[in-house]
């Protein structure tokens, strides 16, 4: 069967949304090693990709100091949102978590090479700026079949 982003699913393929406890939506985004950080640029949303580690229950990413991440985000100690997600287009089953929290730069020196020791940056360059996420409101959803249809697993969903 093929499908169209602009098609409408047939019955069996309705699905439904389960909200997730903040554990295991932490623990699906420790799962993957990218998503997204949102924050305000110029009174408006901003959205950058960043690869990630979760470390003590906190989102931890790397940037240059003189990048908008490292001038806006970290100095200034600002609210954040972190979303990652897992999503199979094809099958229209997956989950997604969003994380909303403040970002600080890490300043202290051994703490900062402890964390760069366990990210390795996807993107060129120095990267030497350690920013952690500490998460305040975790929310998470898996999309499932609608009820009836047979359920998958997480592992059915990776293949």
């Amino acid at each position: 069967m093929t499908y169209h982003h602009d098609q409408p699913p047939d019955a069996d393929d309705t699905r439904r949304l389960q909200e997730l406890p903040p554990a295991e939506a932490l623990r699906l985004l420790a799962g993957v090693p990218f998503g997204r950080i949102v924050f305000t640029r110029q009174a408006l949303p901003a959205i950058r990709p960043v690869n990630h580690v979760v470390v003590d229950g906190h989102i931890v990413i790397r940037s240059d100091p003189g990048t908008i991440l490292g001038v806006q985000v970290a100095r200034a100690e600002t609210v954040v949102a972190y979303e990652a997600d897992e999503l199979d287009g094809h099958e229209r089953l997956g989950w997604s978590v969003i994380v909303t929290g403040v970002a600080r730069a890490v300043t202290d020196p051994g703490e900062a090479a402890r964390l760069k020791a366990l990210l390795r940056p996807w993107v060129a360059g120095g990267m030497e700026q350690v920013i952690r996420i500490r998460p305040e409101i975790t929310t998470g959803f898996r999309l499932l079949p609608a009820a009836g249809a047979p359920e998958r697993t997480e592992a059915d969903l990776r293949g």
